[in-house]
């Protein structure tokens, strides 16, 4: 069964942790994992920053700008189908669908691109003043 993650949940860790081993194994487990995860970190950084030039806010605020407008206007149309008090045809609700899934899809690089950002995989730079 397939999930789709919505609304940028953060998710705290959920690796699994063997308690009953002894400590000398913990830690040991413990920095592989370290090891690993700095491995993924050092991927994404040289992959992103291939993939992503430096960023400037005023490019975040044009994806907000975007991403707010997309919202809207699903939800404006969702009102506008309302008014007639009928129910909504299959166009309509392919429409509402289509809408929905743009809104949804930029939400989603927006999170994506803050938390390449946070965790330094992507530079801003300060724009000009």
């Amino acid at each position: 069964m397939s999930v789709i993650q919505t609304n940028s949940t953060r998710r705290f860790s959920d690796h699994f942790e063997p308690q009953d081993i002894d400590p000398q194994e913990q830690r040991r487990l413990r920095g592989q994992l370290e090891q690993i995860d700095y491995a993924a970190y050092v991927a994404n950084r040289e992959v992103m920053a291939q993939m992503i030039p430096p960023l400037t806010t005023d490019q975040f605020q044009r994806l907000a700008v975007l991403t707010a407008t997309a919202r809207g206007r699903w939800v404006s149309e969702a009102l506008r189908q309302s008014e007639s008090g009928s129910p909504s045809t299959p166009d309509q609700v392919a429409r509402l669908t289509s809408m929905r899934t743009a809104w949804m899809e930029l939400s989603e690089a927006y999170e994506a691109l803050r938390r390449m950002v946070e965790r330094s995989y992507v530079r801003v730079n300060s724009d000009p003043v």
